[in-house]
């Protein structure tokens, strides 16, 4: 049975809203490479609150996801680490937005590849919050990979597994990039999208498999009242 949750759908719409808005955004910046450089350069220039209002945006939606599924999950039990780890990534993105990073990877045009030191604290927060946020939605993919495991869907657990593992090794990928590492450099931009595009889809399909079905159970061994593992 569908679930009428607005909630929830802050979390379906989250995702593609914050991949479409930085991938246009991206495009229409002079010197702005998204094969090499980050989405928070993007706050960087005289239209950086368009980045920025992105970041808030969907860190709003995050956190309206992360309590739609804290409440959708809470009668079946093990739902608690899942939810607040989400909604931690979501408060990474509101620091994202709030903290300005610095220049990196020779964007905006003229500034060096690497500073040697940050320009700021609000780029140290920058950089604390995000790596916050990234960790705690890789840790959310295993945890609800278990959780689905017990659940008695394989199918999500899979996907949730190697959704964390994708997510993970491309976010060490995209951080060697911007460190600088001979030949990744000119792909960082590249990895850090597919980290963040694998995620939020992971997190938008989430949404909607909760909105459309009702919230799993705990698997009983093939007893009556068990689940289909779909």
């Amino acid at each position: 049975m569908a679930r009428a949750d607005p909630l929830l759908a802050c979390g379906a719409i989250a995702g593609p809203l914050f991949v479409l808005t930085f991938s246009i955004d991206g495009a229409t910046r002079t010197d702005y490479n998204p094969l090499r450089h980050p989405v928070s350069s993007l706050v960087l220039g005289d239209v950086g609150w368009i980045q920025v209002v992105n970041f808030l945006a969907a860190g709003a939606l995050g956190v309206a996801f992360a309590l739609g599924l804290r409440r959708a999950l809470r009668p079946f039990g093990g739902s608690t680490w899942g939810p607040l780890l989400v909604g931690t990534w979501a408060t990474g993105l509101f620091g994202a937005g709030v903290f300005v990073t610095d220049p990196v990877s020779g964007y905006p045009l003229g500034t060096p590849g690497k500073l040697t030191r940050y320009a700021s604290t609000h780029a140290a927060l920058h950089d604390g919050v995000s790596f916050v946020a990234f960790m705690a939605l890789a840790a959310a993919c295993f945890v609800f990979a278990r959780r689905f495991a017990g659940w008695g869907r394989p199918a999500w657990a899979i996907y949730s597994a190697a959704t964390g593992i994708v997510f993970t090794v491309a976010f060490a990928l995209s951080n060697l990039g911007f460190d600088q590492t001979e030949g990744l450099v000119s792909l960082g931009g590249l990895f850090q999208r597919i980290a963040i595009t694998v995620a939020w889809c992971w997190l938008s399909l989430l949404a909607l498999h909760l909105l459309r079905h009702d919230a799993p159970r705990q698997s009983t061994g093939g007893r009556p009242g068990a689940v289909n593992a779909s």
